[in-house]
């Protein structure tokens, strides 16, 4: 099993308050693929944004994550229990879950380990459902300042899982019987602090900042002031891409 690479506990607070949340058409599909809304299993779940969504839909909600930082920072749910438990291995029951998902974050853990808990854990009609948002949309000239800190500042600094991202996730394996997804974007109205923020959170910032002791994000802030003002808020957005699959 592949060892647990803990890319977001150090900066788990703002990731909680700044990481973006998905759209109620999300689990509105969610609901929609499940034909037993009993048990959902959340992997991966961060801080829980994902699992309280999911609460509105499913009697009961199982929510993991390896970090101790990220769970402790989790919003609670009265029908959300929440462990800290690798994505590989986990103590929920043989054949309970009618559905299990995966926020941005598949790209991390040992596919063959977690395809096989899925199965075992997965009930007779059970499906899978992951997905990841591409980098984020403002307009263009922002997204080339952006475009030039993910790439050319951060390109070496982000782990190289991030690839399946970056790919739209259409390179990850995905053993099951696929079915339609919709076209779906997150959307959100933004202080040019929020985003300032909000690029904080990624790994590849948090590994620069602790090899060379500075924000990269100085690097951009000038050009990023020409565009955007302290006072403007704007309209960001970041597309969804999804795949969904019957377990058995």
């Amino acid at each position: 099993m592949t060892a647990f690479k803990d890319h977001f506990s150090d900066q788990s607070d703002i990731y909680a308050k700044y990481r973006p949340s998905y759209p109620k058409e999300l689990f509105e599909y969610l609901a929609s693929v499940s034909k037993q809304h009993n048990k959902v299993w959340d992997c991966g779940t961060g801080n829980g944004q994902a699992a309280i969504a999911l609460a509105e839909y499913f009697k009961t909600v199982i929510a993991t994550d390896p970090s101790v930082s990220q769970i402790k920072n989790a919003q609670p749910g009265n029908n959300i229990t929440y462990h800290t438990w690798p994505a590989e291995k986990t103590d929920i029951d043989e054949s309970s879950v009618d559905l299990i998902t995966v926020a941005q974050a598949i790209h991390w853990f040992d596919f063959k380990a977690f395809y096989k808990e899925v199965k075992r854990v997965a009930t007779k009609e059970a499906f899978l459902a992951v997905w990841t948002y591409s980098l984020i949309q403002i307009d263009p000239v922002i997204d080339k300042v952006i475009s030039k800190l993910y790439s050319d500042i951060l390109g070496n600094y982000w782990p190289k899982e991030r690839r399946y991202v970056d790919e739209a996730y259409k390179t990850i394996p995905f053993p099951f019987i696929e079915i339609a997804t919709p076209s779906l974007q997150i959307k959100k109205i933004w202080s040019k602090q929020d985003l300032l923020q909000y690029l904080m959170t990624w790994s590849s910032t948090q590994r620069y900042v602790k090899k060379h002791e500075q924000n990269p994000i100085a690097f951009i802030i000038d050009e990023l002031n020409t565009y955007w003002n302290d006072k403007d808020e704007k309209q960001v957005y970041w597309d969804l891409h999804i795949r969904t699959g019957k377990i058995h």
